[in-house]
């Protein structure tokens, strides 16, 4: 597995300092550092309003586990099932479990497909100058991920917004994004928070708005065993941060229950009842 170490930064006092964290299948092994003044741009927000390659780390410095590599793990990983098994008391080798350990490796492997691609990847050809500049949301994709305390699932729904600035998303790559940061060993709220970060990374819109809500199986299965509990987590950048309007806005939008395809279906026959009605009165015939 490949590692790579964040970027150096200069301290106050003249003095080189090396941050030791490392970067493990796109996740920070410790807490992110801010760069000290002298080297922040002049875009970098200030006071509460941190830029979001500061609090999240990059896509771009990603690096994708290959197809190989899932093949030169798979042994290992049933290896590992099957002590698991043992573990529980069963027999590996009976006639219900011969396969389990193979089978279960590979739906791992699975669950976590979004190590093997990159957000450049999905992005590719699908960024397009657009003079639009009114809110786009994409709400209720479907997520499935895995919690990376007790590797079980966590299910629910993203909602992405986003102003646009010269520059728009396809709309199918909004759920590839989505799909690539959940199919990963995960915690909702830094789910969240990537998903919003590669959108602004990648379009420099004017502001980003995503909401995930869920219900995670560790919750329901496990410990406190509450059925009905569900997680809503939220990251705001941008104008969707900074002004309470365009956050209103958003929500607003989410709550509301657009027209369905059997809504506009229903309305087309009423309005075909209407007509034949009207027709069979004769105030439609032509005189």
């Amino acid at each position: 597995m490949e590692h790579s170490r964040q970027t150096e930064f200069t301290s106050n006092d003249g003095k080189d300092t090396r941050d030791t964290t490392l970067v493990v299948n796109g996740h920070f092994d410790g807490v992110v550092k801010k760069p000290s003044a002298a080297l922040q741009s002049p875009a970098t927000e200030s006071g509460s309003h941190r830029s979001a390659a500061s609090v999240s780390e990059s896509w771009k410095e990603e690096h994708a586990r290959s197809v190989e590599d899932n093949e030169v793990s798979l042994p290992s990983l049933a290896a590992a099932y099957t002590t698991i098994l043992r573990g529980l008391g069963e027999d590996p080798h009976r006639q219900g479990l011969a396969k389990t350990p193979w089978r279960a490796a590979t739906a791992m492997q699975f669950f976590t497909k979004g190590y093997q691609e990159t957000i450049i990847d999905v992005l590719n050809d699908a960024i397009f100058d657009e003079d639009h500049d009114e809110m786009v949301i994409v709400k209720d994709i479907d997520v499935f991920s895995m919690c990376e305390h007790h590797l079980v699932p966590i299910i629910g729904k993203v909602h992405i917004g986003y102003l646009p600035n010269k520059r728009v998303l396809g709309l199918s790559k909004l759920a590839r994004i989505v799909e690539i940061y959940s199919r990963r060993l995960q915690v909702q709220e830094r789910l969240t928070k990537q998903i919003a970060v590669a959108i602004t990374e990648a379009l420099h819109p004017t502001g980003v708005g995503v909401i995930m809500e869920a219900t995670h199986m560790c919750m329901v299965m496990r410990g406190v065993q509450k059925m009905n509990s569900k997680t809503i987590t939220s990251t705001m950048l941008g104008v969707f941060r900074e002004d309470p309007k365009t956050r209103d806005e958003f929500l607003t939008l989410l709550s509301s229950q657009p027209a369905t395809y059997n809504d506009w279906q229903n309305n087309s026959i009423i309005f075909q009842s209407m007509a034949e009605d009207h027709s069979s009165d004769g105030c439609c015939q032509t005189r």
